[in-house]
C-alpha cells in the first residue's frame, strides 16, 4: 500500500490537485493551496479528521482517526457504527483536517482573525471487505503511528476483524486554505497606536507518558518518532 494513484479529475502526477467546482476557494482565494505536498502535510500532521456525509437527507459530521497512503485516505471503527454502515456503499464524503495556529489581534474588531491550516478532501467512501486487505490496512495504521509496535502485539483475531470496518477514500480533489502572519490592518487601523496588536501563537504538544498500573516495572517508555 505504498503506490501513488491517478485520480480522474483530481490528483494528477503534476504535484497539484486540479481545482473543481466543489474544491475551488472563492473567498480569500489567495489563501488557497492546491499543492499536493502541502495538503498531504496538513493531513499527516494530526491523526484527527472530521468527515461530512449525508444519510437520508440529514447531514452529519463525525470526528475520527485517519491515516493516509499516497492519494488514499483511510479511517476505521466499529462495524456497528451508523457512519461506517452508511459509507460502505460508496457515498460521497468530505474530509476536513484543521490546525488552529493562533489568534491574530488587530487594531479594529473587523480585522481580528486567526492563523490556521486546513485541508478539505473530496471522494467516495468505500469499505474494505476482504479480511486480509483489512488486516493489512490496520497493520499500516499501526506501523505509521507506532513503528515497530505491531511486532510486539498479538495478531488481530477473526472476531476483531469482523467487528471492525475499514473505509478508504481515493482523494478525487482537494484544497488547503492557510493563513499565517501578523494582522492586516488598513491605514485607518494603523493610525491607532494605543491598542496592542499581534499574534497569540498556539501549539499542540504531547504530555508526559502515563504508564498503565499493570505494567511490569522494567518496561521502558517507547519513543515513537511521530509523537516527538
Amino acid at each position: 500500500m505504498t503506490q501513488q494513484h491517478d485520480i480522474a479529475g483530481g490528483a494528477a502526477q503534476s504535484g497539484r490537485y486540479t481545482p473543481t467546482d466543489r474544491s475551488r476557494i472563492r473567498r480569500n482565494h489567495k489563501r488557497a493551496v492546491y499543492d499536493r505536498a502541502t495538503i498531504h502535510a496538513i493531513v499527516d500532521a494530526t491523526p484527527l479528521c472530521h468527515i461530512g456525509y449525508v444519510i437520508d437527507g440529514q447531514p452529519f459530521v463525525t470526528p475520527t482517526f485517519h491515516w493516509r497512503d499516497g492519494d488514499t485516505l483511510y479511517w476505521h471503527g466499529s462495524s456497528a457504527s451508523r457512519m461506517l454502515k452508511a459509507q460502505k456503499g460508496g457515498i460521497p464524503v468530505c474530509v476536513t483536517v484543521t490546525h488552529f495556529d493562533g489568534l491574530v489581534l488587530a487594531r479594529t474588531a473587523f480585522d481580528h482573525t486567526a492563523n490556521f491550516r486546513t485541508a478539505i478532501l473530496y471522494g467516495k467512501a468505500q469499505a474494505i471487505t476482504g479480511s486480509a486487505e483489512k488486516n493489512a490496512a490496520l497493520h499500516d495504521m499501526m506501523d505509521l503511528y507506532f513503528p515497530g509496535r505491531m511486532a510486539q502485539l498479538r495478531e488481530n483475531t477473526a472476531k476483531e476483524l469482523k467487528a471492525t470496518s475499514v473505509i478508504r477514500m481515493e482523494i478525487e480533489d482537494a484544497v488547503a486554505k492557510v493563513r499565517n502572519g501578523p494582522p492586516g490592518d488598513d491605514e485607518d487601523g494603523l493610525s491607532n497606536k494605543d491598542v496592542w496588536a499581534g499574534v497569540l501563537p498556539r501549539t499542540e504538544t504531547w504530555g508526559t507518558p502515563e504508564p498503565d498500573e499493570h505494567l511490569s516495572s522494567n518496561i521502558p517508555v517507547p519513543v515513537y518518532p511521530r509523537f516527538r
